[in-house]
């Protein structure tokens, strides 16, 4: 009774945090790609639209702060130090080929003052301590949830939640039409999407799901199992495109008897007669406008942009940055983990984009809840739940800043002489300063002490 339990140091996560953040005393050439580090390698090399220049982010360094607490305490100013970011600026020759750098400046650029953390764990802004509260909110990761329609019918639904990029949402409708919403404001057949990731046909979507396979026309006793069966796709002379049998169709001795004539060597059929799967599958495909994978980008783009593609290349290019660019979409770690958790696969936590088969694998989850075989996921338990600390909160700033001041960039590598431009020309500080005091003046969740 007499034994004294040690009170833990209540202030380690927000310090902890913020030292990750910063990695302020380890050496440049050993930071881990994380906080701050991860932040600069993600928006740089910066290039401008021509191939002219490159921008290319070195190392930052954190200075000392130019005031002590007490002195920011009397004057009425932010406890703060600077940060300066070695740059490299590779440039090309008038007239030489595009990356053909042959001139490389490097400086060192001055990016603002940062608010810097007391050993209490608060901050110091203009004179008066305030701490950043950390924020539960929804993990990354999958979750499936179920709602009920106004006619009873029950609704089910999956959303993908990375830590950084665009949200997908997964919904069964009373059509049992599988619609799949981006950013939660467009919706397309789940099927369109899948088109324009590279499934091109039909049949290649439907194999996806493993609910069609291929008979061969010599296989009589196989054939026979079939008759009277619609077939799933449509049989096509692969060579001339054109059609013998349409989708629906019923397979008969007659009709294989003239397939064989034409020379298709073999059809694809439905392996189970009746299997839910299928159904929502083929439901959904009756609602997609596209025919092949080209199509599918030119409506995806359409839909997403509000007008044509230039080309077919930049609508493949818009969908590549949406999900499966490093710098653009991030599962994050705990994202990862807790696909592979959900799933039981095994895929490394370095792949931390989307790939074709987390799309599969989520919408056939949400299919097995349609046919009663999966539960769902309580978004209430904590155990979907994270912690936002204040390193992650500042970090998001710096991506906001830094995103903005890569748009300035390229545009002033546009327009400036090619003989006179240097790092210190291109880099605008104030665009940091202004997210970051905008951040640590307004923001909800910081408070006074």
């Amino acid at each position: 009774m007499g034994s004294k339990l040690d009170l833990p140091d209540l202030l380690d996560v927000q310090v902890s945090s913020f030292t990750d953040f910063l990695q302020e005393n380890i050496h440049p050439e050993s930071r881990s790609e994380r906080g701050l580090e991860a932040i600069f390698r993600s928006v740089f090399p910066i290039e401008d639209t021509h191939g002219n220049y490159m921008l290319e982010y070195v190392s930052y360094m954190i200075g000392k702060p130019r005031y002590t607490i007490e002195e920011c305490l009397d004057r009425g100013v932010t406890f703060a130090v600077p940060i300066k970011v070695k740059l490299i600026l590779h440039a090309t020759e008038e007239g030489a080929e595009a990356q053909q750098y042959s001139k490389h400046i490097e400086q060192e650029i001055f990016f603002g003052n940062i608010p810097y953390m007391t050993d209490r764990g608060s901050f110091i802004i203009n004179g008066a301590e305030r701490a950043i509260v950390s924020q539960i909110q929804r993990s990354p990761g999958v979750f499936f949830e179920q709602t009920e329609h106004p006619n009873g019918t029950r609704l089910y639904s999956a959303r993908l939640i990375p830590f950084r990029g665009s949200w997908l949402d997964f919904a069964t409708d009373i059509y049992d039409v599988i619609h799949v919403l981006i950013d939660r404001r467009r919706k397309f057949p789940v099927t369109l999407l899948l088109r324009a990731m590279g499934y091109n046909t039909n049949a290649e979507i439907l194999q996806a799901f493993d609910v069609i396979r291929e008979l061969r026309l010599a296989d009589n006793v196989g054939l026979k199992d079939y008759y009277d069966s619609p077939l799933p796709v449509d049989v096509v002379n692969p060579e001339t495109g054109e059609v013998f049998m349409e989708a629906g169709e019923k397979l008969s001795r007659e009709k294989v008897r003239d397939l064989k004539h034409q020379g298709i060597k073999g059809v694809w059929v439905i392996k189970d007669q009746g299997d839910l799967k299928f159904d929502l599958m083929a439901n959904t495909l009756s609602k997609d406008k596209s025919g092949d994978t080209a199509e599918a980008l030119k409506i995806f783009y359409t839909e997403m942009r509000g007008g044509e593609p230039p080309n077919l290349d930049m609508a493949d290019k818009f969908l590549f940055r949406l999900f499966f660019d490093p710098k653009k979409y991030d599962l994050g770690e705990v994202g990862r983990y807790r696909m592979n958790k959900k799933f039981g696969i095994d895929v490394p936590m370095e792949q931390r984009v989307l790939t074709k088969d987390d799309l599969i694998m989520t919408i056939n989850y949400l299919i097995e809840m349609r046919k009663g075989e999966r539960g769902t996921d309580d978004i209430d338990h904590l155990g979907n739940r994270r912690v936002r600390t204040v390193g992650e909160q500042i970090g998001n700033q710096f991506s906001v800043a830094l995103t903005r001041m890569a748009r300035t960039i390229k545009e002033r590598m546009n327009v400036r002489d090619t003989e006179n431009l240097t790092p210190q020309d291109l880099i605008n500080s104030r665009i940091v300063t202004s997210v970051i005091n905008s951040f640590f003046g307004t923001n909800q969740l910081l408070q006074f002490m």
